[in-house]
């Protein structure tokens, strides 16, 4: 005779909980919004300026129009303060601003770049968020090496922005989008037309990978493929900088699982001081011996001509050193106030090439005291939800979470990422700055917070996930 039980051991297991459709849309515009902002120059290289303008603002009103519909929970006081302060600061420079159609243009980028942020932050839980930002990673990588690969089978050259092909042999290879040099060992490019670009969403990919990989995440070997794919992206676009950077991921990393294993109070001072040591050393050996460090990478000790060009900014923006010239980030080339003022390679300069004598440029010393306050504050609540155990009650020996490592290792790829080039105030590096500044501030710990506290049938990870 057949016995029936309820008991769980017995019982037959229950379906998983489902997403709501209106959370999985929601959470796909997250990705379209991170693809766009990652991409960089890709938009302007390929459709033009005026499209890639239009898509900035049709995705902040798709954000804000959200925002307004989902109304999330968001702790409004703790908000990154010190990143939204630097912006209305940004915001006041057109009061005094020697070039006002550069900062009227630049600072509408920046306030879309910095709601898209905050509304990523606010809509998706820790986790999500690394999902939505590995499946926009892999969006920009395959379409970089798809590109590449179109360019040397199909169009057969290389090849001008808006899919112009040149009439002859270029006068500087700086202005092609791609250089066709996937299959003949050269720098590639991918859909950025610079090498720098793609070798840090690359070296971003690794880590977000690696993470997903960690985190128990589901189909790890096709996680694997991916970071190979990330690899080998990072290896041929050949930037010295973003190399600099994986170092200082690495470092910052086994630092974060050294200071994880500590049991007892004033283990960490000593851990401190030991790396605070060995970090001065090495910056100052690091300095010292530029030369053949940069000859290694394949580049001059000047950072191939940097030097040169901070030097002729510096000379501009000691002339207003308190609160700087005017906010323009980037420097818009068609400006007088910018066209043909640095020329490298033939082409009127962007950025300073480093994020610090760009903002002194711009917004002066109280800008550089904003930024850095910013980062500082950053830096600091990364650094311990990285490092610290979850913990809201009397346990005190809750597992870590590899979730927590992707803020802290962002940072270290931003701040070696500022001393070589502007980005970081821009783009993907401001939009993760704000995202991971403001998410942290909200839900400090993983799964609690209001972001956080949704039903397990709107999360969409798997309780395996850690």
């Amino acid at each position: 005779m057949a016995v029936h039980s309820s008991h769980p051991v017995s019982a037959p297991p229950a379906a998983p909980p489902r997403e709501r459709t209106s959370h999985i849309l929601l959470r796909g515009w997250c990705i379209v919004l991170l693809v766009v902002t990652l991409s960089g120059t890709a938009l302007p290289l390929a459709f033009g300026v005026g499209v890639a303008a239009a898509i900035g603002v049709a995705s902040f009103l798709v954000s804000v129009t959200l925002w307004l519909t989902t109304r999330p929970r968001v702790q409004w006081p703790r908000l990154p303060w010190y990143a939204l302060t630097y912006l209305l600061w940004a915001v006041a420079s057109t009061i005094w601003t020697h070039w006002i159609n550069a900062t009227l243009l630049t600072v509408a980028l920046l306030i879309v770049t910095t709601v898209g942020a905050l509304f990523v932050g606010a809509v998706l839980t820790w986790r999500e968020i690394v999902r939505a930002l590995a499946s926009a990673l892999k969006w920009i990588l395959s379409l970089s090496i798809l590109f590449e690969l179109w360019v040397s089978l199909v169009w057969d050259g290389p090849i001008l922005p808006q899919f112009v092909r040149p009439a002859g042999r270029v006068a500087d290879p700086i202005v092609l989008w791609s250089r066709d040099n996937l299959f003949d060992g050269g720098r590639i490019q991918g859909i950025f037309g610079n090498s720098n670009a793609l070798a840090y969403v690359a070296l971003l990919g690794i880590v977000v990978f690696a993470i997903r990989i960690a985190s128990q995440a589901p189909r790890r070997p096709v996680l694997a493929l991916w970071t190979l794919l990330a690899a080998f992206l990072f290896v041929r676009a050949g930037s010295a900088t973003a190399t600099l950077s994986a170092v200082a991921v690495v470092v910052v990393l086994i630092t974060v699982l050294v200071m994880r294993t500590t049991t007892r109070a004033g283990e960490r001072t000593r851990y401190y001081v030991l790396y605070g040591v060995v970090a001065v050393g090495g910056l100052v050996a690091a300095w010292a011996l530029r030369d053949r460090v940069f000859t290694a990478l394949g580049r001059s000790s000047d950072l191939t001509g940097r030097e040169s060009i901070w030097q002729k900014v510096l000379e501009r923006a000691v002339e207003h050193p308190v609160i700087g010239w005017g906010f323009s980030t980037p420097w818009i080339p068609t400006d007088p106030a910018f066209d043909g003022w640095i020329i490298d390679h033939g082409q009127t300069v962007m950025q300073a090439h480093n994020m610090w004598v760009d903002v002194f440029l711009q917004l002066g010393v109280v800008g550089i005291v904003l930024i850095a306050a910013a980062y500082v504050a950053f830096i600091w609540r990364s650094w311990f939800f990285a490092v610290d155990r979850p913990r809201w009650d009397l346990v005190a020996d809750r597992p870590y979470t590899a979730v927590t490592l992707l803020p802290t290792l962002t940072g270290a790829i931003l701040l070696v990422q500022g001393l070589a080039e502007s980005t970081p105030l821009l783009n993907w590096g401001w939009f993760l700055l704000i995202l991971f500044a403001f998410k942290i501030k909200q839900a400090p710990l993983v799964g609690r917070g209001p972001s956080e506290e949704r039903l397990i049938g709107e999360q969409g990870d798997r309780p395996s996930e850690r």
